[in-house]
C-alpha cells in the first residue's frame, strides 16, 4: 500500500518544484504551516484582473506536499479564484471522503488519492492550494477598488 502512495510519478513531481521560490513584488502573499508534521508553504501571487498571472512558492514539505504543491504549480497561472477554491475543496473531499478527483486544470491531483488512507497527511497534501486561497484573496482585496480605498 505504501508503494501506491509514493508512486514514481508522485516522486518525480515532487523533485521537481515549478515556480519554486519567490516573487519581487507580489500583491499576495500566505504562508500556511501544518502543525502535526510541521509542513510550511509560502505562495507569492500577482493577478491580472481575477487571474493568476504569476505565480512562485517555497514549499518545506513531505514528498505528498511537494506533489501537491507542483500540480498547482504547473497549473495555477491563468487559474480563477473560484477554480483554486474549487480545486482546493474537491481535493480536501478526495481525501477526507473518498469523493471523486478535482477535473480540468488540476487533475493531475487525483495520483494522490491515495492519501486519503493516511489521515494525518492530509493537512499537508492541502498547504499550498490553503495559502494560494489565502495569497488570491489577499491580491484581491489590494488591487479591488474597495480595497484600494
Amino acid at each position: 500500500m505504501i508503494d501506491d502512495l509514493y508512486s514514481a510519478r508522485l516522486l518525480k513531481l515532487a523533485a521537481n518544484m515549478p515556480r519554486a521560490g519567490r516573487l519581487a513584488q507580489p500583491q499576495g502573499t500566505s504562508e500556511k504551516v501544518a502543525k502535526l508534521c510541521g509542513s510550511r508553504v509560502v505562495v507569492d501571487v500577482v493577478l491580472d484582473g481575477d487571474r493568476v498571472a504569476d505565480f512562485a512558492q517555497d514549499v518545506k514539505a513531505c514528498a505528498l506536499g511537494q506533489a501537491a504543491a507542483a500540480v498547482l504549480g504547473t497549473h495555477v497561472v491563468g487559474a480563477s479564484l473560484s477554480e483554486i477554491e474549487m480545486a482546493r475543496d474537491a481535493f480536501r473531499a478526495m481525501l477526507k471522503d473518498g469523493a471523486d478527483a478535482p477535473v480540468g486544470r488540476f487533475s493531475d491531483l487525483s495520483m494522490l488519492a491515495p492519501v486519503k488512507d493516511y489521515p494525518a497527511r492530509h493537512a499537508s497534501t492541502l498547504l499550498a492550494f490553503e495559502a494560494t486561497v489565502d495569497a488570491v484573496h489577499q491580491a484581491l482585496a489590494r488591487t479591488s477598488p474597495a480595497g484600494a480605498a
